[in-house]
Order: C-alpha cells, then sequence, then structure tokens
C-alpha cells in the first residue's frame, strides 16, 4: 500500500465520519466496508495487499490500546466476574459448540475435517464491537451492556489467538493436541502477557513524572502500546493481552494515583484522533480485501453459520447469567438478547483468517470463503441492527 493509498482511504473515512453525525441507523464500519468492497473494482486499488502483519502488528496494537486505556476501571472492576467469563471459558464453549455444528452442517456438504470446523468457529468467536458501543451507551440509560460488551472483546481476543494457533498447528498437522500442553501454554500466555502489559503500564505510569511535556508522555504511551505488544510477542507470551493490560493499568493509575495531573487529557487529545483514523483504514481495507474471498457459491452455508453464531452466543450468555444467582438478578432477557446481538466479528478474526491464508494457502480457500462471508453479514447485518433492536428492547422491558 502506497502513501497515496493510505492519504486517500483516509480522506474517505474523514468524509464518512463528518457525514455520519449520528451514527446511530447505519454506523461508519458497515458503510465503510462497502465502500471499501467497492473500491476494490477499481484497478488502481487492487495494488493494495492487506496482510495478516499489517492489521495484526501495525493497526492491532493502538486499537486494543485504545479500547483498554478508555475503559473505566470502575465499570471493569464492577462487572469483572462476568467479562472474565465470557472472555475465557464462554468463548471456549462458544467455539466447541459452533465448530460443532459447523462439522455437521457443513461435513455432510463440503469436504471439511472437524479441526477445519472448529478453526472455523475459533475464527467466529472474538468480537469487536467498537461499532456497537457509543450506540449501546446513547440507546440505554444504563451503561452497563455497554460496558460488558466492551470489556470481553478486549480480553476475548488474546483468548481467541491462543486456541487458533493450537487449532491451526493442528489443522496443518505441525503438532498434535494434548490436553496438558494446551492448558499449560494457554496459561503461560495469557498469565503472562498479562503480568508484563501490569508491570509495562505501571512503570509507564510513574515515568510520566520525570517530564511535565505533554508530547514526551504522548511519546511514552505509543511506547507502552507498540513496544509492550511486539516484547510480549518476542517473548512467546499474549501481546493482545499485554497490550491490554497495559492500558488498563495506565488508566487506572491515571484515576487514582495521578488524578491531580490531567495526564489524561494529553494522551485523550492525541488518542482520540488516531483512533477514528485506524479504523477508517481497517474497515476500507477489510472491504477491499473481502472481494478476493467472494464466492456466490455455498451462501446458504454462510447464512446459516451467522445465524447459527448468534443462536449458540445467546445460549452461552443465557446459560452463564442463569448459572450464578446474582447475575439472575442483575441480567434481564432483554440485556442478555442485546449483548448477543453485540457481538459483532470483526478486526480480529479478519488477522486470524488471513493467518490461516498464509499458513495453509490454497488448502484453506473453502474456510477462507466461508468465514469472510460470515464476518461481511454480522458487521453490516448487526450494525445496523443494534441501534433498532435496543430500542425495540426497551419498549418491552
Amino acid at each position: 500500500m502506497s502513501v497515496f493509498h493510505f492519504v486517500l482511504l483516509l480522506l474517505i473515512g474523514y468524509a464518512v465520519f463528518t457525514l455520519d453525525k449520528k451514527q446511530k441507523n447505519i454506523p461508519v464500519p458497515p458503510v465503510l466496508i462497502c465502500i471499501g468492497l467497492g473500491l476494490s473494482y477499481f484497478s488502481y486499488f487492487n495494488e493494495i495487499n492487506v496482510t495478516e502483519p499489517v492489521l495484526y502488528d501495525v493497526f492491532l496494537p493502538s486499537l486494543l490500546f485504545i479500547s483498554a486505556y478508555q475503559f473505566s476501571p470502575k465499570a471493569l472492576k464492577k462487572n469483572s466476574g462476568i467479562i472474565a467469563v465470557l472472555s475465557t471459558a464462554g468463548l471456549l464453549l462458544t467455539a466447541v459448540l459452533l465448530g460443532f455444528f459447523t462439522y455437521v452442517v457443513l461435513g455432510s456438504v463440503l469436504a471439511i475435517t472437524l479441526i477445519g470446523a472448529m478453526l472455523v468457529a475459533t475464527i467466529l468467536t472474538p468480537t469487536d464491537p467498537v461499532s456497537v458501543v457509543s450506540i449501546l451507551k446513547q440507546s440505554s440509560d444504563d451503561p452497563k451492556t455497554a460496558d460488558i460488551v466492551e470489556g470481553e472483546s478486549m480480553i476475548n481476543d488474546g483468548t481467541s489467538v491462543v486456541l487458533f494457533t493450537v487449532l491451526l498447528g493442528m489443522y496443518t498437522g505441525t503438532e498434535q493436541f494434548s490436553t496438558l500442553s494446551f492448558i499449560g501454554e494457554f496459561l503461560y500466555v495469557s498469565i503472562g502477557g498479562i503480568a508484563l502489559g501490569f508491570l509495562f503500564g505501571w512503570i509507564v505510569s510513574k515515568a510520566v513524572h520525570i517530564m511535565h511535556n505533554k508530547q514526551y508522555q504522548v511519546m511514552l504511551s505509543i511506547i507502552l502500546a507498540y513496544g509492550g505488544f511486539h516484547l510480549a510477542e518476542h517473548l512467546g507470551v499474549s501481546g493482545v493481552l499485554a497490550t491490554v493490560a497495559s492500558g488498563l493499568m495506565l488508566s487506572w493509575e491515571f484515576d487514582h494515583t495521578n488524578k491531580e495531573d490531567h495526564y489524561r487529557e494529553s494522551l485523550s487529545g492525541f488518542w482520540d484522533v488516531v483512533e477514528p483514523s485506524l479504523l477508517s483504514i481497517v474497515f476500507l481495507l477489510i472491504g477491499i480485501e473481502w472481494r478476493d474471498h467472494f464466492s456466490t457459491e455455498g451462501w446458504w452455508l454462510i447464512i446459516f453459520l451467522f445465524l447459527m453464531s448468534l443462536v449458540i452466543r445467546w445460549l452461552i450468555l443465557a446459560g452463564t447469567t442463569r448459572f450464578y444467582s446474582k447475575w439472575r438478578r442483575e441480567f434481564s432477557w432483554q440485556e442478555i438478547t442485546l449483548m448477543s446481538w453485540s457481538g459483532i466479528k470483526g478486526t480480529m478474526s479478519v488477522v486470524l483468517l488471513l493467518s490461516l491464508e498464509a499458513e495453509a494457502g490454497q488448502q484453506a480457500n473453502v474456510l477462507l470463503s466461508i468465514g469472510f462471508g460470515v464476518i461481511f453479514l454480522s458487521l453490516v447485518i448487526q450494525s445496523i441492527g443494534i441501534y433498532p433492536l435496543s430500542q425495540l428492547l426497551k419498549k418491552h422491558s
């Protein structure tokens, strides 16, 4: 992607964000994806090659850091239990159930193995609520639903990467599955990433006292977002969880020990510009990339898998909130339905698909086509439907 490509995509994103002021009935992400799909039919944009390293190494650290840094420590503490369960055990159970149904349905039509079906399910389990959190907060007097959806998405990205890595090794034949080794690797990668992130976040929150220049404080936050991510990846632990943990730690420190110093204002001034800029480019790139994997064949399978993912997420949420008496009192069926619909597949799912393409090549063409189709439906249909659904459920609450 050339510099001019980058600037042109940024200009298109600016125009969409500027024109779409309410962002309710038609949120920005599906608009950008459809524009990206349209751009893919122009030969000039065929030069753009969207790869997993570009999304994972360049865009993802910033997007994760921004979400974590802006997330309220009070909201995390209040909803820590349900967020932890949904983003770990809930994600694993969702992947198992969705993988099983994918194998039963697709296996009767396509030459797909159980591991392949599980791989598709794992790709479709991480959530990306960037297009719905603001709508949820605007349409409800209680920010709890939005906080849980956002908190879950930050952590389940890390869980999905660990599960995907194990299954990808089995799919390509480079490793065999072992329950003990999986649990050991999962704990090492997850706990290691979180510990490293908290440590880095704490160090940076103290380092800002050394200098009073706001520009240098912003530089420190960039180092934290990218340095922590890539150091964690180099050490073999989760860069995703390291970046999330560092952002949360920095936010907590600023709210407590550094409250009077107003460091948050200078950092927010920078990252509030970076976020829509990166999101514009990412969603346009997803639209451009989708055309290469578009296929008119098997659309009924894609639609079925999309619907099944919604049903299974609802069942997991309903079962989780009914399991504990406190959660039974806190969550209504309307809130469960809204949280289920808010589990949109997005950036992380695309990153995992591109990783599958890089590792498996032609072997995974069918899986790539199905995966991109479900992600496209999720981003467009769920994003557009979130506001009307929230208003409908509010009337019946």
